[in-house]
């Protein structure tokens, strides 16, 4: 997706567009571009986006010492605590919800990682103590950098409500409109999206409609955000690389506890071709998480340029001849191993463009396999797949490095070799 400043700009209200503008306008068009580099890579899946802005939290601490403070404002009952649960990042700090109105009395703050939420009163609460509950509400989206106003589909723009967007509005913060619980009107949301803009004087793009619920489509109200302050787009690079290290670990880890079971087969180790697939599949997904997807075929062909499949039928006539290590434990223990540093392998060439030289694979191949051996030598006789698979991606998590580690300490071995 190629994103320029002006479309992020023009998907905001007109008021926060000029506010932005200004901001931006002061960069180099160097520096601009560099962002929205950033930008595009943010990914849409709601886990995704909330493991890379957990790990930005500690740059923009760096960055910052103080956190923005974004407040999710709007009427009664439209969500906002909803939304806010989504927002943070402890569990344990999430905000009550229930059907009724005026549930959320109180102002509540909680990290979100790239920022500081903050939920709020409804604007428009009634009864006893309603204009207390306003004041609060109030009080907090004008001590807040960011407000992100929430109103809900299934209700429309009320005049009530239209009296507190106004209001909202007139504070000067920079804001985006969040339409709630679009979910429930699904068949008419285009309908229903254009009405909520024209009651309040917005174009339909400049009004995100999302499920608080299903945490459904957060990623342009993160993106609102982020541009509204230049360094939290920057946090989000630097976390990027460790964000995308863990992913391919993960993806690793999947890949070789399955080579194991696959190992099981009574078939030659690395010639077994659903192995050799799944180790392909493997790379094509790492190739995605770097954003450098290819297809079947030509991660194949990657994955034999690494030469592990020699390797590892090496490794496994070496350490047949020593005795004591039973076959299947052997034959597991390498194919884990093999395509957990094929896994290392494809993270550094995506990242760095660089290729591990063969003696390093070798040692890394050499390591893993002892540890796994190790890892697995209590079951005794041959387990059942299930089994396997656990006590493999066990040992495999508890190894002390990640794929980036690893891929980093390899590239700087290939450098100190030139």
């Amino acid at each position: 997706m190629q994103l320029s400043i002006n479309e992020l700009l023009e998907s905001l209200p007109p008021t926060t567009q000029r506010q932005l503008a200004a901001t931006w306008a002061a960069l180099s068009p160097d520096e601009r571009e560099a962002l929205l580099s950033i930008l595009r890579g943010v990914p849409s899946e709601r886990q995704l986006l909330r493991l890379l802005v957990g790990m930005a939290a500690a740059h923009v601490k760096t960055a910052f010492g103080r956190k923005q403070r974004v407040a999710i404002v709007g009427p009664t009952n439209v969500g906002k605590s909803t939304l806010y649960n989504q927002f943070i990042q402890e569990p344990q700090a999430a905000a009550a919800v229930s059907p009724l109105p005026g549930t959320t009395r109180l102002p509540q703050e909680a990290e979100a990682g790239l920022f500081i939420v903050v939920d709020t009163p409804g604007a428009d609460a009634a009864g006893a103590y309603g204009a207390l509950e306003c004041q609060r509400g109030l009080d907090a989206a004008r001590a807040a950098d960011f407000l992100i106003i929430v109103f809900d589909a299934g209700q429309g723009i009320r005049r009530n409500e239209l009296e507190v967007f106004t209001g909202l509005v007139g504070l000067g913060k920079p804001y985006v409109v969040v339409l709630n619980k679009s979910d429930l009107v699904k068949r008419d949301l285009a309908a229903v999206t254009q009405e909520a803009a024209a009651s309040l004087g917005l174009k339909p793009e400049q009004v995100i409609p999302i499920s608080a619920k299903d945490g459904t489509n957060l990623l342009p109200i993160l993106m609102a955000i982020a541009i509204s302050e230049p360094e939290l787009v920057a946090a989000l690079g630097s976390a990027m690389p460790a964000y995308r290290r863990e992913l391919a670990r993960r993806s690793t880890i999947t890949a070789a506890s399955l080579a194991a079971v696959i190992a099981l087969a009574p078939l030659p180790i690395v010639d077994f071709v659903p192995l050799v697939t799944t180790q392909a599949i493997m790379v094509v997904g790492i190739s995605r998480i770097y954003g450098r997807p290819i297809s079947l075929s030509m991660a194949k062909e990657l994955a034999a340029t690494f030469g592990l499949g020699f390797a590892g039928r090496t490794l496994f006539q070496e350490l047949s001849k020593l005795g004591g290590v039973p076959g299947w434990l052997l034959s597991a223990a390498i194919a884990s191993s093999t395509t957990i540093v094929m896994g290392h392998a494809a993270a550094l060439w995506f990242e760095h463009g660089e290729r591990i030289k063969p003696e390093a694979l070798k040692q890394m191949t050499e390591r893993f396999t002892a540890t796994i051996i190790s890892s697995l030598w209590g079951l005794g006789q041959r387990p059942n797949g299930v089994l396997l698979k656990a006590r493999v991606e066990q040992a495999l998590e508890a190894l002390p490095f990640t794929a980036g580690d690893e891929a980093d300490n390899a590239a700087r071995a290939a450098d100190a070799s030139r």
